[in-house]
């Protein structure tokens, strides 16, 4: 079931940073949050209704690819919550989705009693082999990005970032 979108009549980002203008100050960087937000909803959208005949959002897929980098293909809940910047609470229930369609297992942690460890199955592996092609196919959303911009932006983000602790 396709969701296609219908253009709106005029651009959402520049209205909103019209009206901010006639009152607030910062409209450069409301307008940079703004159109990185409306980006980012955009290109999830995108990508979540791509990887829904696979049973999967983006969000679960994410978990796939973490499990798969991991040297063993496990890793604890908690973990998982921080590589994906993602509350604990989060987690939970992805893992949980995760693990009824057998594409992860959980198992008790064995050198930490509190600790619950989530490891990709054979069947999660597939899946999110899958999953990758197809996100790939559609260029990550960014199809209308060249190589370039694409650098260039992974670039400009850095430096926020790293201000906001994301890494050292």
């Amino acid at each position: 079931m396709s969701t296609e979108r219908r253009p709106l009549a005029f651009d959402p980002v520049a209205e909103a940073s019209r009206l901010w203008a006639e009152r607030w100050d910062e409209t450069p960087r409301m307008r940079a949050v703004t159109s990185l937000m409306r980006v980012h909803q955009l290109v999830l959208s995108e990508l979540d209704e791509l990887l829904r005949p696979l049973g999967l959002t983006f969000a679960r897929y994410e978990v796939l690819v973490l499990l798969s980098f991991s040297r063993r293909g496990s890793l604890p809940l908690g973990r998982i919550g921080e590589r994906l910047q993602v509350h604990a609470t989060s987690v939970t229930p992805l893992v949980k989705r995760l693990e009824a369609a057998e594409l992860l297992r959980r198992t008790p942690h064995p050198e930490d009693g509190r600790a619950v460890l989530a490891s990709i199955t054979a069947k999660g592996r597939a899946v999110m082999e899958q999953a990758t092609e197809l996100i790939v196919g559609a260029q990550f959303g960014l199809g209308s990005l060249s190589e370039e911009q694409c650098d260039q932006l992974s670039t400009l983000f850095t430096t926020p970032r790293a201000a906001a602790g994301d890494f050292s």
